[in-house]
């Protein structure tokens, strides 16, 4: 392991425990909450055109863009997309779980799927950068 691996790791640990944090922990429990529907949100957001909720995609989706972002890193090659979008999902059902067991937060399929696809977006820009900047590096 080199130290930017090394470093990339940490980063992602650190990254992880904020995320779980804001999450899950930080939060005061209250009654068990879940919504089932997947695609819930967007359903809502054609009918409704609610914007909040729209954000709230936005930011679901960019919430774990840094932890897709570290795992090339991490791995010391380039990550598949379907690799990426896996380790996001299980990452944010973990979260969900978790705010589902102690009563604090919705769980919801949506908040997976967003979280995976932003994961899975992180990966896929490294991986670019690294092949960009990687080939300029040969010439």
């Amino acid at each position: 392991m080199n130290r930017l691996q090394a470093a990339a790791i940490l980063a992602e640990l650190v990254f992880l425990g904020i995320v779980f944090g804001s999450t899950v922990f930080t939060r005061t429990g209250s009654v068990r909450q879940y919504e089932l529907i997947p695609f819930w949100s967007w359903i809502a957001i054609l009918r409704y055109h609610d914007m909040e909720l729209l954000k709230e995609n936005l930011l679901n989706c960019i919430l774990l863009l840094p932890a897709g972002a570290l795992l090339p890193l991490i791995m010391n090659r380039k990550v598949k997309w379907q690799e990426a979008l896996v380790f996001g999902v299980l990452i944010s059902a973990t979260i969900e779980m978790s705010q589902l067991i102690t009563m604090r937060g919705l769980f919801e399929w949506d908040d997976m799927i967003h979280n995976g696809l932003g994961c899975m977006v992180g990966a896929v820009l490294v991986n670019w950068m690294i092949g960009f900047f990687g080939k300029k590096d040969e010439r």
